[in-house]
């Protein structure tokens, strides 16, 4: 009671139970409940039984001296930061990325699949099975991902992970020694750059432009993450002739490169440009995707197309670190894929991110002038840049002061490791489309003020 394992209003077992669960006489048991009663501790309800009355915590006797804190991590994982975290508050208009809208989730189809899972002898099938993945899972992606994105793979290519954090789990811990170099996009996805540095590699930003990637600043190194198709977190797409270069670089250096493919089934232009994986004719990329942004990231059904050099090691690492995916989820979402209905759910999802992005799109060049909006026909958030000709913006300052106003906004530079024009990134997956011209007014005023409240602006 006194460590809170016991909570006020538990109810206690009888004294006859607990006296034959503990192996001692019931006479032993009732004075205990007696004095701890007379303390305070429990409280006794005729036909209900004895419960626990005890509200205060002090401190035990001799717990000052107790030891604490005598084990310690590794100093790689001393001091991490989060940056995709943000303190919640009370939020009026979610301009927050990385998340869709879970009122799009096609919750009956899916209960559906699941209970058809549940009954169809999983009680027979409820063992250990592949890490790799379920078989019909695997080849439903493999189809998928033919189709709606031209990745060359069969099933035998595909490693179904924990979201796409576990796929670059995997692939760090198969691909990276202390020795080595591997290089991240700046700015970029914060999660893989920890990530890459937790296995005591050398890592190196590298920046990006409009377009994506700087292929021509890349060094020498053994793994590459790059976001070509949606970079992360600016949005650009990474033209043909450095995804040619990017792929010479490569072979040059007998590097490794992940695609990231987040959130690019949500594209609201022309058909995209074929990902990397379709273009690399030596089996140096990997391919990454996610179920997280299509269905929902709790469901933590993520993939890799890896060339076969890759698999087995894969297949180990997976094993070694949670054996597989849980099989229910897995079937369902095989059910999905099988009966057409992630197609549709996709298409239909998208018609409505296209309306949000068009109206974010308008409302951004209306009322945040001094913001430049970078061009983006696809994924869930878009990205605006101060070039610095007004004096630019604190990006972090404007996003506290939002906050408070009741818009969530990210900055630009807690994704950015060296130097660069700071922004907000705005996302449209959590807000209606009607709130949107609302929520920019107050981001905004937010931004004035943040630039009025600046050092050294009040003397301009």
């Amino acid at each position: 009671m006194v460590d809170g394992r016991l909570r006020r209003g538990e109810r206690l077992p009888a004294t006859r139970e607990l006296a034959e669960r503990l192996q001692v006489a019931r006479s032993t048991v009732s004075t205990a409940y007696e004095r701890l009663t007379a303390e305070g501790y429990l409280a006794a309800r005729v036909g209900a039984g004895t419960f626990v009355a005890y509200t205060g915590a002090p401190a035990r006797p001799g717990a000052a001296d107790t030891p604490r804190g005598a084990a310690r991590p590794n100093a790689t994982w001393a001091d991490l930061d989060d940056p995709l975290w943000t303190e919640p508050r009370p939020i009026a208009y979610d301009f927050s990325i990385g998340s869709p809208d879970p009122a799009l989730f096609p919750l009956e189809t899916w209960r559906h699949y699941v209970t058809a899972e549940l009954r169809g002898g999983f009680a027979r099938s409820a063992l250990y099975t592949d890490p790799a993945g379920v078989d019909r899972l695997r080849e439903g992606i493999a189809r998928h991902l033919g189709l709606a994105r031209s990745v060359a793979a069969g099933p035998e290519d595909v490693l179904v992970t924990n979201g796409a954090q576990q796929a670059f789990d995997l692939l760090a811990r198969v691909l990276l020694t202390p020795s080595d170099t591997a290089l991240v996009e700046d700015p970029g996805y914060p999660p893989v750059r920890q990530l890459f540095e937790t296995t005591g590699a050398r890592v190196l930003p590298v920046p990006v432009d409009e377009f994506g990637l700087r292929v021509d600043l890349l060094p020498p190194a053994r793994l590459l993450y790059v976001t070509p198709s949606h970079q992360f977190p600016l949005g650009g797409v990474l033209p043909l002739e450095r995804r040619v270069a990017l792929l010479e670089w490569a072979a040059r250096n007998d590097a490794v490169v992940i695609e990231d493919d987040y959130d690019s089934e949500y594209r609201f232009g022309a058909r995209p440009l074929d990902p990397l994986q379709r273009l690399d004719a030596e089996g140096r990329v990997v391919y990454v995707g996610t179920f997280s942004k299509t269905m929902a990231p709790a469901l933590r059904l993520g993939f890799v197309v890896a060339p076969p050099g890759l698999l087995p090691a894969l297949r180990h690492a997976k094993r070694l670190s949670d054996w597989h995916n849980d099989v229910v989820t897995q079937r369902a979402m095989a059910r999905f894929i099988d009966s057409g209905g992630f197609a549709r759910h996709v298409r239909s999802a998208t018609r409505v991110y296209e309306q949000r992005h068009d109206a974010l799109v308008r409302a951004a060049r209306e009322l945040l002038p001094g913001l430049r909006l970078v061009p983006s026909a696809a994924g869930l958030h878009l990205a605006l840049l101060a070039d610095g000709a007004d004096g630019g913006i604190d990006g972090r300052r404007v996003a506290e002061r939002a906050a408070v106003a009741g818009v969530a906004v990210q900055p630009v530079s807690r994704f950015r490791v060296g130097e660069g024009p700071d922004g907000l990134l705005l996302g449209f997956g959590g807000i209606p489309v009607e709130q949107i011209p609302d929520g920019l007014r107050t981001l905004a005023q937010a931004v004035e003020r943040a630039r009025a409240s600046a050092p050294g602006e009040a003397m301009r």
